[in-house]
């Protein structure tokens, strides 16, 4: 299977959206804590206080591509040229197995896609094994509730606690990666309770170890028990996990599940990204400066982040850059719809230099500023805003300008002259 099916949970404006606006601030407080308890547990090296390791490329925009069936053409005869504007332009790509097994010399630099906890129905191994099969208390199989029909959806939900599904997933990885690919691109890595009927309404499923209603803490615990498995069979391979970036918690002081789940990969996915329009302005719940607190999260643990998109007009594709440059430590990755080898946007082609600072905000914008240019970004919800500049700057399109006009959710990256 190598169309894409991960689009379904990225989006804010879910059907869950009111719980876990009630449920933000304790995963704030949690994530807060476990950069704390990181920082003090012997043997993980994590520094929270001094400065950070200073990395030069933070000002290079590292684009984070997705060859799904659409790209086929540029793929497929793994044609000289296309490889070579790949190899340049591509930091990673998220690629299909075994479609691509063949093409990792001509790209090696391949994140092999992996569903955490997808059967798919009518396979193999959903005819063998119905008992990885999560089921209700009629014994009901249960799905990943995502592009269901007729009261069935295409991928049944694993029980992600059985040893025996677990083995087999890490042997279908282990095979998949001896072609060569430079990491596993994990989708589904859910800690909100993502279990469903045919119709995409939530239902508790058995949980097999104890015989009653699994409960939402267990199944956190059992996704980031497999998540740290995956890590360890694997110590030596990129892992990216593909998140639910507002996973929903219970009042607590501390969320360890989140925390064992983020150091159990070296990035971090957030679908849609700042072009998500359920984010919004201010600081409350689904604001885009709590997802760049989010973001700050995960970098105090050590891991970087893939700022997805879904933009394909060139205004909210900088907004997204833009985003980037505010929350980039050198080891982060954006991206966006339609980039191919003959359709690519320059602006992906910048390189700001060193950071000189941390993001800050600066005439009612968000601003960061580097040894070649400048950041600038507008919230969502916040009005227009046209500031002047300290000193003419160079836009991406080549224009000289002395201010910038910027209305709600946009961005602005300017180089210096």
């Amino acid at each position: 299977m190598r169309a894409r099916t991960s689009h379904r949970h990225g989006g804010l404006a879910n059907t869950r959206r009111d719980e876990a606006r009630k449920a933000w601030p304790s995963l704030k407080r949690g994530l807060l804590a476990a950069l704390i308890l990181a920082a003090v547990v012997p043997g993980v090296v994590v520094a929270l206080t001094g400065k950070p390791a200073r990395r030069l490329d933070q000002g290079v925009a590292h684009f984070l591509g997705v060859a799904n069936t659409a790209f086929d053409r540029y793929t497929s005869g793994q044609a000289h040229a296309y490889g070579q504007f790949l190899r340049r332009h591509f930091w990673r790509m998220v690629v299909y197995s075994p479609y691509f097994d063949d093409k990792t010399r001509w790209y090696p630099r391949g994140w092999v896609y992996k569903d955490a906890y997808a059967i798919y129905a009518g396979s193999a191994l959903a005819r063998q094994h119905r008992d990885w099969i999560l089921h209700d208390e009629a014994g009901h199989p249960l799905f990943i509730p995502f592009a269901c029909a007729r009261g069935r959806c295409p991928q049944f939900a694993a029980d992600i606690a059985n040893a025996g599904f677990r083995s087999y997933w890490i042997a279908g990885a282990r095979a998949a990666l001896a072609h060569g690919y430079r990491g596993l691109f994990i989708d589904d890595v859910n800690l909100e309770f993502r279990v469903g009927d045919g119709r995409e309404d939530f239902v508790a499923p058995i949980d097999p170890l104890t015989g009653r209603s699994m409960t939402y803490d267990a199944w956190r615990r059992y996704m980031a028990q497999f998540m740290q498995q995956v890590r360890a069979a694997f110590p030596r391979v990129e892992i990216v996990h593909n998140v639910v970036w507002l996973a929903d918690t219970p009042t607590r002081t501390a969320d360890p599940y989140i925390s064992d789940e983020v150091r159990a990969a070296d990035y971090i996915n957030l679908e849609r990204g700042v072009n998500d329009t359920g984010l919004t302005g201010g600081t409350g719940p689904f604001s885009l400066r709590d997802l760049l607190a989010y973001i700050d999260a995960v970098h105090g643990l050590g891991r970087g982040v893939a700022l997805e998109g879904d933009a394909t007009r060139s205004p909210e594709i900088e907004y997204s850059l833009a985003s980037y440059f505010l929350i980039s430590d050198g080891n982060d990755l954006v991206s966006a719809n339609g980039m191919t080898p003959v359709h690519w946007w320059h602006g992906f082609d910048v390189n700001l230099g060193e950071a000189t600072g941390s993001r800050r905000e600066w005439n009612g914008l968000l601003r960061r500023d580097f040894s070649g240019g400048t950041s600038l970004v507008s919230e969502p919800e916040s009005g227009t805003h046209r500031v002047r500049l300290p000193s003419p700057m160079r836009t991406l399109d080549g224009r000289i300008v002395r201010s910038v006009t910027l209305g709600p959710a946009s961005g602005i990256v300017l180089k210096r002259l």
